[in-house]
């Protein structure tokens, strides 16, 4: 027992301090794209026809990404001779409402909190059932790790079950396959209103790199309604993190909306 003791103060407290200091996160981290249209050569279309998804928009001079179609491979970074985008570590990027994932050069909405009634229903105590729908188990690692001692999930009152029917709501990843389409429809039965539905990495959202596949669904949210889209492939640990606390309201002064980084 002595030598537990003295291993505990030699590590020291391991738990990250966030939200109450903002995160510590690695340059080459692949977050949030950022898009400099005033680079584009009139007609240029390299960048989106060398994305794998068809994430990237050019139409009207525009440049848009669809995070939810993105797989953050840098394939289109590599192929715009003018450089008109590249990948910030920004971590922030989930949000409420399927359509606030295509990004332009503007601001981002990102998440808001539940109402009123979700939020003291849920804000202290949030059971979620994990249900992978033919995910490749990049997603479901993140979220595990979610779970360990740096990120510590359950100090938010936020936890994995084992029973849809303890659950508060779900957690979905993986593009659906025809397969998994019963078994996800009879979790989403299974557990008890009211409910929240979170999807987690591109092929939750729009199917990844399997969209347009015959034996999957092009992700959940035409199988299930969802409250929370979190973009990646897969999202970092503190990008689902942050949408969860945005979610439940529970990042102090959380700001609904991020300026492209570029102008900050």
């Amino acid at each position: 027992m002595i030598r537990t003791i003295l291993a505990r103060l030699r590590q020291g407290h391991r738990t990250i301090p966030y939200p109450a200091q903002e995160p510590v996160l690695p340059d080459r981290l692949r977050g949030r794209p950022v898009l400099d249209g005033a680079k584009c050569i009139d007609g240029c279309r390299k960048c989106a026809e060398a994305c794998p998804t068809d994430a990237i928009r050019t139409e009207g001079g525009k440049l848009a990404i669809d995070l939810g179609r993105c797989l953050f491979c840098t394939d289109c970074t590599e192929a715009c001779p003018e450089g008109a985008i590249r990948y910030a570590p920004e971590y922030r990027m989930a949000t409420r409402m399927r359509e606030d994932l295509v990004v332009g050069e503007g601001t981002m909405i990102l998440a808001k909190a539940l109402d009123e009634k979700m939020r003291a229903l849920f804000g202290r105590s949030l059971k979620l059932r994990q249900v992978s729908a033919g995910g490749c188990n990049a997603c479901e690692a993140d979220l595990n790790v979610l779970s360990t001692v740096v990120f510590d999930l359950g100090r938010f009152g936020i936890q994995f079950v084992a029973s849809p029917r303890h659950a508060d709501g779900l957690v979905i990843t993986g593009p659906v396959t025809q397969n998994m389409k019963l078994a996800l429809q009879k979790t989403w039965e299974a557990t008890p209103a009211p409910k929240l539905v979170i999807a987690v990495g591109a092929c939750a959202i729009s199917g990844g790199p399997f969209a347009g596949h015959p034996e999957q669904n092009n992700g959940c949210d035409s199988i299930v309604p969802v409250d929370l889209y979190i973009p990646g492939c897969p999202p970092h640990p503190m990008t689902i993190l942050d949408g969860l606390l945005r979610l439940l309201g529970r990042l102090p002064a959380a700001k609904s909306q991020i300026s492209n980084p570029k102008s900050q």
